[in-house]
């Protein structure tokens, strides 16, 4: 059923909101909704997943403020299947690999540099002064053998509780690296999204001509509490990833 958290004082096994919207998406999509217009009530799907109430809507919540269902009074809740349908949405955010295999391609990801750098334009971001250092860690992801995805992060020294980690380790999605050896969940980010020209050095990575149009994505993470814990700069190529963006009226 998912990710589990472990057990209440009673030895009841406890999901957390995530592992139990995460399986609900899989009933939604693959399982015994697959077919459904709309999930049964509160009270009989509480019970078929064996948590409470209170549980679930508040994974409903966030599956409703994510666009894959509305829930109306007297209605009950419906399934929108043309967002469930969506494989990369640009508001929820994915590692660079599973966006690939979800528009239908095999994928890749190498390491391309890993040092200790230091960057004024990194530093404004993160808020700390330019003259402290930050781990730097660049790396290509391709589809089907071509190069799809540059991607460049910093995260400052300060915040790196291992300080003698193997390179190897970098090999994992970035957040696993914040996760294992800064004890840091990234919250949520702020991106800015603008085309692109690719610069020498970029087409160079991404086997491209200088110059072609490329979709740049410029990211701050943030903890719970809200300071920065990494910068990225992030550079996709047109025509293998269609990033789309759920928005509901207010």
């Amino acid at each position: 059923m998912g990710k589990q958290d472990g057990t209440d004082q009673a030895g009841n096994i406890v999901h957390s909101a995530s592992s139990i919207q995460e399986l609900l998406l899989y009933e939604m999509r693959n399982g015994c909704y697959r077919d459904c217009d709309r999930l049964p009530r509160e009270s009989m799907l509480a019970e078929a997943l064996n948590i409470s109430r209170t549980q679930l809507r508040d994974s409903l919540a966030e599956l409703e403020r994510e666009g894959f269902i509305s829930r109306r009074q007297g209605v009950g809740t419906l399934i929108n299947r043309h967002v469930l349908s969506v494989p990369v949405r640009m508001d929820l955010e994915i590692e660079f690999m599973e966006m690939v295999r979800r528009s239908g391609h095999a994928a890749e990801e190498k390491l391309v540099k890993v040092g200790a750098v230091l960057s004024t334009r990194a530093a404004a971001k993160l808020g700390i002064g330019k003259t402290e250092e930050m781990l730097f860690v660049s790396r290509i992801v391709t589809s089907d053998g071509k190069p799809v995805i540059y991607c460049e992060d910093y995260i400052p020294r300060r915040l790196i509780l291992d300080p003698d980690f193997e390179s190897s380790e970098l090999e994992k999605p970035i957040f696993f690296f914040l996760k294992e050896h800064c004890n840091i969940d990234a919250y949520l980010d702020l991106t800015e999204i603008r085309p692109a020209a690719a610069s020498s050095s970029v087409a160079k990575r991404l086997g491209v001509a200088e110059g072609t149009p490329l979709l740049y994505m410029d990211e701050v993470d943030y903890d719970f509490e809200g300071s920065p814990v990494m910068y990225s700069r992030q550079y996709y190529v047109d025509g293998v990833i269609a990033h789309t963006v759920v928005r509901r009226k207010i």
